[in-house]
């Protein structure tokens, strides 16, 4: 454990039941060499002391953001900065709604809003709690912002509920931290990408269109994932409701062909991923003015001709294609058989393929085959996040 000697992190423990996790996982990490400074803020000391933290920590466990003391002795500036990671575990609703925010009522959350370090959060609430658009809409800020997530996991809560909610075990933890504290390897340094994600819409009239149930959060973790391995990143995205990720290139788009364009616009990427649930058909001839009921309330004749062939068309350019082209293959039967199907109809190097009939849409998580030439390799169930990163790291390798 010598390569962590000399490492710090800044323990933020926030009020939940989970809080006594902190005490083994504040163990784990003095047998890992990694000290550890702790803030609490007044609902953790519902759950833990600041006795026993700081028999175990070793160190002083700050809590009042305006102790006079405190501020002379080191300052909350200093102590947000003076760690190599900040650790919010257990990351309560509302610690992560003060960060997601930028508020800053106590020591914890004005901590978090000055550091200038990484930040890796390990919620812990509720299942309803998790999902709740609210929060869901904070996780989504949070991430774009860069902040690091670990967990959280399914099972048994306090409350007597089952489902997501329950914080990462402190193994799982100190894994994250070590992930995070070890040597930044890069493996994308260099590279351009061009990822395209979410869902198209084809207008029908002015005010109505035909489009799918893509949320985007894969093309985004995706892009999100390239930027943090030191990508060069340009995301062509449909209508989503999700923030543009940090040091990536946002070209917004509606339509197959404006998606087509704005990736035939871009040049020299050296690995290209299709992530985008395009439109397969577009309306032939869109109205220009709005559709009315006629007195029999008829429907309309729609008539349709097939959208342009995104992945198709970049994998078999005749110059510049890119080193590396992947697509998705969104299923609902025969998942794998379609995807292998798809591989060699397009002319790309990698499919991954998913079964959508399972809920995948509007979710963070993800199940995967990814087929190439070579064969077919399955991945469980993930994060969306770490689907992205697995992929990410597969296309790295075959860029060398």
């Amino acid at each position: 454990m010598e390569k962590f000697h000399g490492k710090s992190i800044l323990l933020i423990i926030g009020g939940g039941i989970a809080a006594y996790k902190c005490l083994e996982l504040i163990r784990q990490l003095k047998a890992h060499n990694i000290a550890t400074r702790v803030i609490m803020t007044k609902a953790a000391g519902q759950f833990v002391t600041q006795l026993g933290v700081a028999s175990l920590s070793g160190e002083k466990v700050y809590s009042d953001l305006f102790s006079l003391t405190d501020e002379t002795e080191m300052g909350h500036i200093e102590l947000s900065r003076s760690a190599d990671l900040v650790v919010v575990a257990p990351a309560t609703a509302d610690l992560m709604a003060k960060m997601a925010h930028g508020l800053a009522g106590d020591l914890a959350s004005t901590a978090l809003l000055a550091t200038d370090k990484p930040v890796l959060i390990a919620p812990a609430m509720n299942v309803r709690m998790w999902h709740h658009a609210a929060t869901q809409r904070n996780l989504a800020t949070l991430k774009a912002d860069g902040i690091h997530l670990v967990g959280p996991n399914e099972g048994d809560m306090a409350c007597g509920e089952f489902g997501f909610g329950r914080m990462a075990e402190p193994a799982e933890i100190v894994g994250a931290i070590e992930a995070l504290l070890g040597p930044q390897f890069k493996p994308m340094q260099g590279r351009r990408v061009l990822i395209t994600a979410g869902p198209t819409r084809e207008p029908i009239d002015p005010v109505r269109y035909i489009s799918n149930h893509s949320s985007g959060r894969q093309g985004y973790a995706l892009a999100r994932q390239a930027a943090k391995m030191g990508a060069e990143v340009t995301l062509v995205s449909g209508p989503v409701a999700l923030p543009a990720p940090m040091g990536v290139t946002l070209v917004q788009i509606e339509t197959a062909d404006q998606m087509l364009t704005a990736c035939e616009n871009e040049k020299n990427f050296d690995l290209i991923i299709c992530a985008a649930a395009v439109a397969d058909w577009k309306i032939a001839n869109a109205a220009p003015q709005k559709l009315k009921k006629n007195d029999k309330a008829e429907a309309p004749s729609l008539s349709f001709v097939a959208n342009p062939d995104i992945l198709k068309t970049l994998s078999n350019v005749k110059k510049n294609r890119a080193k590396l082209v992947v697509g998705f293959a969104a299923e609902t039967e025969n998942v794998i058989a379609n995807a292998e199907s798809k591989l060699k109809s397009k002319g790309c190097d990698l499919i991954i393929a998913n079964d959508v009939s399972e809920g995948v849409f509007g979710t963070n998580k993800n199940a995967v085959h990814v087929i190439s030439a070579k064969g077919v390799e399955s991945w469980p169930q993930l994060s969306k996040d770490e689907v992205a990163r697995r992929i990410l790291e597969t296309c790295a390798g075959l860029l060398k």
